[in-house]
């Protein structure tokens, strides 16, 4: 099937941090299989990253090694459109047009901006308060039809729907009103020191989280030092969140049901899932982990792919801002 006849599906990671076990498993893990069925545009959103500040030579890092674990999964540059969202500078112009059909109160009641605003006391960067737009503006100019999202994502992309009508509203049909993409269910990772959160880099305790290229010695450690519970059965219930959160971990890697795995850790203690589960996911990172190291090593390879990515993607998403400024009344360039 033709790009042309395929749906368009686009998502993105902020590289505000090195990718984690639920980064992989939550996202990248499930755009594999959407690359022969839909067209993809995959890209690392830089641009959301500076919400918050970045030091600039690790986010040059970031950015770079985001794109690498990208291609290193099995995001194929043949088959997907990959780039760095800042080398595309119709974002930023989709993003001021739909900045300016944007209600204050809209953004004020979104739960990220809440959330981050209370840790950043009195000096809130406008870019916290005004990135779902960009966001918006991501997902629009690409007349996307579908997007991956996780819950906490879903009052973003129901911005991005709202915008796309009051435009085609309020100006004639623009834009695709897109949709979420619910991929098949893969299980929520939780913090290894508190299971009942999510696990998430920006944690204070780096036993808490894996990231994707911790070295096998340290993912070793981080499982063995793991929260479980003094029951001392193995148990897929809320009441063990711990020991719960380590049998999703093995499911999702070696493919086999939760209701299978208390089967065969019924006899067995809590020692010997932790050693499994570590060994589930080296096994899983490791290639990856060379390939992200080859690609790091050579960045011309690295260079060709978001430079080409990028020039795809000017291309689609110029078509689709310049509809915007033709509608909105400014005189073509």
């Amino acid at each position: 099937m033709s790009s042309e006849n395929k749906k368009t599906i686009f998502s993105g990671i902020q590289p505000s941090g090195r990718l984690t076990l639920g980064n992989y498993l939550g996202a990248i893990k499930n755009w594999i299989p959407l690359q022969d069925e839909y067209d993809c545009y995959f890209c690392v959103v830089d641009l959301h990253a500076i919400t918050v500040k970045q030091e600039p030579k690790e986010l040059r890092k970031n950015t770079l090694e985001v794109l690498a674990t990208y291609i290193a999964s099995g995001i194929d540059p043949k088959k997907s459109t990959l780039f760095i969202q800042s080398h595309v500078p119709t974002h930023v112009q989709g993003a001021w047009l739909l900045n300016c059909m944007t209600y204050m109160g809209e953004l004020s009641r979104m739960t990220q901006y809440k959330d981050k605003s209370q840790k950043s006391g009195a000096n809130i960067p406008a870019g916290l308060f005004n990135y779902p737009v960009l966001m918006a503006s991501d997902i629009l100019i690409y007349d996307t039809d579908l997007v991956p999202v996780g819950i906490d994502q879903k009052q973003h992309l129901e911005l991005a729907r709202n915008l796309a009508e009051r435009f085609n509203n309020a100006y004639s049909p623009t834009f695709t009103v897109p949709e979420p993409h619910i991929v098949k269910a893969s299980a929520k990772i939780m913090d290894l020191q508190e299971p009942t959160k999510k696990m998430s880099k920006s944690s204070d305790n780096p036993n808490s989280y894996i990231l994707i290229m911790d070295e096998p010695n340290v993912i070793r450690k981080k499982i063995s030092r793991s929260v479980t519970d003094s029951i001392g059965t193995v148990n897929y219930s809320d009441d063990q969140p711990g020991v719960k959160n380590l049998l999703n971990i093995i499911s999702v890697f070696e493919n086999k049901t939760t209701d299978e795995l208390v089967d065969y850790y019924k006899d067995k203690g809590y020692k010997e899932l932790k050693e499994d589960c570590a060994n589930a996911i080296i096994n899983e990172l490791e290639p990856i982990q060379k390939r992200v190291n080859e690609l790091l090593d050579n960045k011309k390879e690295l260079e060709e792919i978001y430079k080409e990515g990028s020039a795809k993607a000017f291309k689609k998403s110029i078509k689709q801002v310049r509809k915007m400024h033709k509608k909105m009344g400014f005189i073509p360039n």
